[in-house]
């Protein structure tokens, strides 16, 4: 009788165990799913680290020299020198 008893606590227990495996928190599905979330995260992580270093060499450039600033002015700004001319044209 006690060996049967320790045979049924056991395979509760087992049973327990694979349905926490298989369908609790830390379930493989779960796990599989949470480890696609972090590659896609890692990505999104390195296109923004991309963007920060491309916008702080920017701000150092501007900070430094007065060419940045003349280009984005120009650029942005249509803005032009003493004694030049502004030619704008479109392509056909």
């Amino acid at each position: 009788m006690g060996s049967r008893l320790a045979s049924a606590l056991l395979i509760g227990l087992l049973a327990v165990i694979q349905v926490q495996l298989w369908v609790g928190r830390g379930s493989v599905p779960s796990v599989t799913e949470m480890r696609q979330e972090f590659e896609v995260q890692k990505q999104k992580n390195a296109l923004a680290r991309l963007n920060n270093e491309r916008l702080a060499a920017e701000v150092q450039d501007l900070k430094t020299g007065l060419d940045m600033v003349e280009e984005k002015a120009r650029h942005e700004l249509g803005m032009v020198k003493p004694d030049e001319i502004f030619v704008q044209y479109k392509r056909p």
